[in-house]
């Protein structure tokens, strides 16, 4: 079964322009908690690094790309975001790494859960040590 889940947003709009709603039991597997977004990343600089033991994201490029890197401790899979209408769905603990950002990427993320640091895995050993259980 592979990592990369994609999820398809609905486009709405006119001849003015597009717009992409995302509504609460329509496009998501969840109910939202947190909205972040990552931009102006410098040239060569990597971001994750990571996993959640519990949280799951919804990752969306909504300008330029960026290279997500993802792995459950058993296989690891990579995809381009590069599309505002659609994202990519992050399980719990499931490394995440993203890389290869444009100097206009504007990385926007859906979270199911409220900030919690210890949630977090950060050290890539304790973290397969926690998936392969």
């Amino acid at each position: 079964m592979s990592l990369i889940k994609w999820i398809d947003f609905q486009i709405l709009g006119d001849d003015r322009g597009s717009l992409v709603a995302l509504e609460r039991d329509k496009a998501l597997p969840f109910d939202i908690k947190r909205i972040y977004y990552i931009y102006r990343t410098a040239e060569g600089v990597s971001r994750g690094f990571h996993a959640h033991r519990n949280l799951k994201q919804v990752a969306i490029c909504v300008a330029g790309r960026c290279r997500m890197v993802l792995d459950n401790g058993a296989t690891k899979e990579e995809a381009w975001l590069d599309c505002p209408t659609r994202g990519i769905l992050i399980e719990s603990m499931v490394w995440r790494e993203m890389h290869d950002f444009s100097p206009d990427c504007v990385l926007l993320v859906l979270a199911s859960e409220h900030y919690d640091e210890s949630d977090y895995i950060r050290n890539y050993d304790q973290f397969l040590e926690a998936a392969l259980q």
